[in-house]
């Protein structure tokens, strides 16, 4: 990362209370930045007033479906959208509530970046799921899009808007394809972000956690690691090779979720149990299965590697909650 880069820039943070924002507003601030964190604070999303503690930076509380953006944008240098409707069984409950999040109110963002703030940078933070059961691991940007699920079609298509701004206005935009995050300032009250919050939530409460099926294969990227490659991005945004781009984003090798429960319960000084089971029925339709990311094309443009092992980022993230817990189980 480039420090000075960071120095008195003017950021916007969209979902900046949430996980993977409140980390970059914590990063950003530290290096110098001027951030202002924007947030609807939705219950049942990741938003959660103490991830910001001691951050330093502006909080508006927000929906990017209605709330007035333009001052908000205003000369901004770099935004980092991280607004989201992430829960797969919420979209296929209420499609239209997630298309309205994901892809309607990006377009309006877009529209008042055009005004506000035409020259700025921008990462987009997207997602795995809309690749679908994947043909082969791991999987690259080439794999064919075949969303499973509602929130992989509205993902999609707020993605493609924003690549719209490089191909046709030139803007810099880079797209982040993320696998399953973890680490501190996750949701762990329930599954909604990622069943690894769950899974440490139980642990910390000394009760038994669900492992469902157990053979799927997935690649945990641990949360330092993905706030690095956001800010590395934005820093190379307008560079050949990377402006324009969608990037699959990884982290550790894979492991099996069975593997992963015995790894986490090592991490937690070998405390804990759990209980295995197969997918309820209203969610093994639209499990993809298995999935590895190939992230060489985004290691090979920027120079960023993962450094957290899986190890490391598991007994970090537990340690993190263990005096937090009345924080973030409500």
């Amino acid at each position: 990362m480039d420090s000075e880069f960071w120095k008195r820039k003017r950021v916007l943070v969209t979902g900046g209370a949430g996980f993977l924002g409140s980390n970059l507003c914590h990063a950003l601030a530290g290096l110098g930045a001027r951030v202002t964190a924007l947030d609807a604070m939705l219950p049942e999303g990741g938003a959660n007033p103490a991830n910001l503690e001691g951050a330093g930076v502006l909080l508006v509380r927000g929906d990017i479906r209605d709330t007035e953006l333009h001052s908000l944008c205003q000369d901004a240098d770099v935004l980092f959208n991280m607004a989201a409707q992430t829960s797969h069984m919420g979209g296929q409950r209420d499609p239209v509530a997630d298309i309205a999040i994901n892809a309607v109110a990006q377009v309006r963002l877009i529209q008042v970046m055009r005004e506000a703030a035409p020259g700025a940078r921008v990462v987009h933070a997207s997602t795995r799921q809309f690749y679908g059961r994947p043909i082969a691991l791991p999987v690259d940007e080439m794999h064919p899009v075949n969303p499973p699920d509602a929130n992989g079609v509205s993902k999609w298509a707020g993605e493609q808007y924003w690549m719209l701004e490089n191909r046709v206005l030139g803007r810099p935009v880079v797209s982040l394809r993320l696998t399953n995050c973890y680490g501190p300032r996750l949701r762990i009250a329930d599954a909604r972000q990622t069943f690894l919050g769950i899974w440490i939530r139980r642990l910390l409460e000394n009760e038994p956690f669900e492992v469902w099926g157990g053979a799927q294969l997935r690649d945990l990227a641990y949360v330092d690691d993905v706030t690095n490659a956001f800010l590395v991005a934005a820093e190379q945004a307008d560079r050949p090779g990377v402006a324009g781009q969608v990037f699959n984003l990884g982290g550790a090798p894979p492991v099996s979720l069975l593997e992963l429960a015995e790894r986490i319960i090592a991490a937690n000084d070998g405390q804990g149990s759990f209980t295995t089971r197969e997918f309820p029925a209203d969610r093994a339709p639209i499990d993809i299965g298995s999935y590895a990311a190939n992230d060489n094309a985004f290691r090979n443009a920027t120079g960023w590697t993962a450094q957290v092992s899986l190890d490391q980022g598991l007994r970090r993230s537990l340690d993190w909650y263990r005096n937090r817990l009345a924080d973030y189980v409500f």
